[in-house]
């Protein structure tokens, strides 16, 4: 990861709506769009939780899923563990990182095998220590995202994985709402994960549209994570807040336009400013002297354009004598002090 560049992740979650096909052609479309990235997510409905239509285990929270159970759900929306490496040779021959979430142990052991290069923990799994420290058993860079944690949920993972061992750690502010909020986005957050837990930061965006992704990258994420989607029209549990091809494509361009914007702390010119100083002021002699004569307000002033002498030395010049003779326009220089 290009930390001068903002990491884009192209989550392709359940967006490929139980094809194969699919989600090949989304991985490329992802690609064409800009992405740096695609995250998958590994895990069975089985993996998740078990089949059971006791109202602990039927959706109801205000959500887009209300009223399924959660075994409908995750077995509607898993990605076949088949795909998998069929999905990251894909990837790689688009040139883009691939890895994934994994849900539990056996989904490690199983992208372990593929040598995923990094891990996503999701946000509702940030209080899953075991698994948790498990993924950081395997020694590669870590993503979590936030959604549901309080404080004390982001310490003790954070203090978990480095329990493990050193690894890069990148946080992601998170809103658990599907679709979320923009007013709860809550993107100052972004500053504080960096300066307080000391980890690369970002966003994991459920917002529609993507104008919180571009305010995050203003903010300092170094890390944008956002769903997409081939076509909305294939339906799905996640195709309502995600983007498509062009939808994505627009994110990434305003993104790397806000990177321009904001620059690096300099206070050297660019040539374009040096130019700029041409209309700038310096002081000319706006009548013309004699030499010998006096330099008075009435004869040098400090005007447009900006070749002359700086103006910071017109005190220096008034009741001096002219050393030469000065026509009207003419530059007044350091020789004439």
């Amino acid at each position: 990861m290009n930390k001068d560049r903002v990491f884009i992740i192209a989550e392709l979650s359940a967006n490929h709506n139980g094809s194969i096909e699919t989600a090949i052609e989304t991985i490329r479309a992802a690609k064409r769009a800009g992405a740096d990235a695609i995250k998958l997510q590994t895990y069975t409905a089985d993996t998740m939780t078990i089949d059971s239509k006791k109202s602990d285990f039927v959706i109801n929270n205000g959500s887009i899923w209300d009223g399924k159970n959660l075994h409908e759900l995750y077995k509607e929306a898993f990605t076949p563990w088949e795909w998998h490496s069929k999905l990251f040779e894909v990837a790689k021959e688009e040139g883009l990182v691939c890895f994934s979430s994994p849900f539990d142990k056996t989904a490690v052991d199983f992208l372990e095998d593929l040598e995923v290069p990094c891990y996503k923990i999701a946000s509702f799994e940030i209080t899953d220590i075991a698994l948790i420290e498990y993924i950081a058993s395997k020694g590669k860079p870590i993503i979590l995202s936030t959604g549901i944690a309080t404080l004390e949920d982001i310490e003790l993972a954070l203090k978990t994985i480095r329990s493990v061992g050193d690894l890069e750690i990148a946080l992601l502010k998170c809103t658990s709402s599907y679709p979320a909020p923009i007013e709860e986005a809550n993107l100052v957050m972004i500053k504080d994960f960096k300066n307080r837990f000391g980890v690369i930061s970002g966003l994991s965006d459920h917002t529609l549209g993507y104008k919180a992704a571009v305010v995050a990258s203003c903010l300092g994420a170094q890390i944008i994570e956002k769903h997409f989607i081939l076509d909305k029209s294939i339906g799905g549990p996640d195709a309502s807040f995600s983007l498509d091809e062009k939808e994505f494509t627009r994110m990434v361009q305003k993104i790397r336009d806000a990177e321009k914007a904001i620059g690096n702390v300099t206070y050297e010119l660019t040539e374009k400013q040096k130019a700029g100083k041409s209309f700038s002021r310096s002081l000319y002699a706006v009548q013309e002297i004699k030499i010998g004569e006096e330099f008075k307000p009435e004869n040098i002033r400090s005007i447009r354009p900006g070749y002359g002498l700086h103006p910071k030395y017109l005190n220096n010049l008034l009741g001096t004598i002219a050393k030469r003779n000065i026509n009207k326009g003419d530059r007044l220089n350091k020789n004439d002090l």
